[in-house]
């Protein structure tokens, strides 16, 4: 009987001893991400960012859609995760739709202050806005480099839309708002992660674009530009809890230094080595940081 209430404290003790081990660091910057290449990019990049500044992190990636982490960071689940200007503005804070980046980004900063105990660091200079890409050859063969160019040209066009593109504020409404209807050959419906194949494969001429897809490093796109200003900023920007500040005040100069060397021909390139090249987020996101220091 004795040996066996000796083992069984010995169980115990290794049982103790393991749930330990397993648990989280209370004091851990618990750092999250949504659910897509960019995302992971830039939560990893934060992630690596405080770690080499002596902070310890809980990765918290691929929760969801700004929904899941909006919430996630208001009931204290996480700590900060990468977000964009107007996606705050417009989706979380479904505010009417502005262009202005500098008064959407003081307008978040103060409401999400106010509301929800959060605040944002610096705004990088890269904007994943929406966008319009079009094969080189429509660009070249109908002069159309610019949305003014599109909307007059339309008629010439196959567009390949995304069904949420139709109907969103932020989408083709924005555009018609500002540069009138566009009356396009035809219109076919496809899904997101096939769109550049439509194009490459001739079956239209133009897409829905983010401005940091990396796609557009190939020369076979081109990005129309948006001449008249009908689609807000979306700048990245690291959405952090207040509490979690207050008690590291240095994490703002430390997301802010990095926030300063992102802009939108470097996220193209990270995004174009995970969506082109199949490399893991979390190794181009270590090599990429390796060059800051």
């Amino acid at each position: 009987m004795k040996k066996i209430g000796v083992l069984l404290t010995i169980l115990i003790l290794l049982l103790t001893m393991t749930g330990c081990a397993s648990r989280p660091d209370a004091d851990a910057i618990r750092v999250g991400s949504k659910d897509f290449t960019e995302s992971f990019i830039l939560a990893e990049l934060y992630a690596l960012a405080l770690e080499e500044a002596g902070l310890t992190v809980d990765r918290r990636f691929n929760l969801g859609g700004t929904g899941v982490v909006h919430a996630a960071i208001q009931s204290g689940d996480l700590d900060l995760y990468p977000e964009y200007t107007g996606t705050a503005f417009l989706n979380v804070l479904q505010l009417d739709l502005i262009t202005d980046p500098d008064v959407i980004y003081q307008t978040v900063k103060a409401e999400y202050e106010a509301r929800f105990g959060l605040t944002l660091l610096n705004a990088a200079e890269a904007s994943n806005s929406q966008g319009l890409a079009i094969t080189r050859e429509a660009s070249l063969r109908y002069g159309i480099t610019t949305i003014s160019d599109l909307q007059a040209n339309a008629e010439h066009i196959t567009f390949a839309s995304l069904g949420e593109f139709s109907v969103n504020p932020d989408g083709l409404p924005a555009l018609v708002a500002v540069y009138g209807p566009f009356r396009f050959r035809s219109v076919i419906y496809i899904d997101n992660s096939i769109k550049y194949e439509v194009l490459r494969m001739g079956q239209a001429d133009l897409t829905v674009a983010f401005t940091t897809d990396g796609q557009l490093l190939d020369e076979a796109f081109v990005l129309l530009e948006d001449d008249q200003r009908a689609w807000p900023a979306y700048n990245i920007v690291p959405i952090v809890r207040m509490d979690l500040l207050e008690r590291h005040p240095e994490i703002a100069d430390i997301l802010n230094t990095l926030s300063a060397h992102l802009d939108n021909p470097t996220m193209q390139m990270l995004n174009a080595q995970v969506d082109i090249e199949n490399r893991d987020p979390s190794h181009v996101a270590r090599d990429f940081f390796a060059t800051l220091r």
